[in-house]
């Protein structure tokens, strides 16, 4: 009878043995709230309003009082400000907590001051770019702005 001989190995070594698992690079959605808007936020509406009929929509990201009628509050807080017709159509998205996961606003106006100020994505678990982009298409198609309405 011949002995067998197994090898003896520790569980470092069959630790070692395994190949490196590759870091995943982090979700769109968990880059700083700025870097976020910026490079990938503001673009991908750019394209989706675009596609909606909408040539001369101007984009802009910036820090500043809400512009509600009525609406005294001091503070500022992140806003998309959308833009089209020479500026006739306008629709603020508003980020007071400064994470795209936390509390978001909408208003609109046409021509006038807005007087409304409406919860935005309330009801989401999780805020990703491609929600972040289709309801708010979704939302200027309500107001019958977009396309062929």
């Amino acid at each position: 009878m011949t002995e067998q001989t197994t090898p003896n190995v520790t569980e470092d070594e069959k630790t070692a043995a395994k190949a490196p698992k590759k870091e995943k690079p982090p979700a769109l959605e968990d880059k700083p709230f700025q870097e976020f808007i910026q490079q990938h936020y503001l673009p991908a509406l750019q394209e989706a309003i675009s596609k909606e009929g909408v040539a001369d929509v101007q984009l802009k990201f910036a820090k500043q009082k809400y512009p509600i009628i009525g609406f005294t509050s001091g503070e500022e807080c992140w806003q998309i400000i959308g833009s089209w017709q020479n500026g006739q159509r306008q629709f603020n998205l508003y980020f007071p907590e400064e994470n795209i996961q936390g509390k978001k606003g909408f208003s609109c106006n046409e021509g006038k001051q807005p007087s409304t100020l409406e919860s935005f994505l309330i009801d989401e678990r999780k805020t990703t770019l491609e929600l972040l982009v289709t309801r708010l298409v979704y939302r200027l198609n309500g107001q019958k702005w977009l396309g062929r309405n």
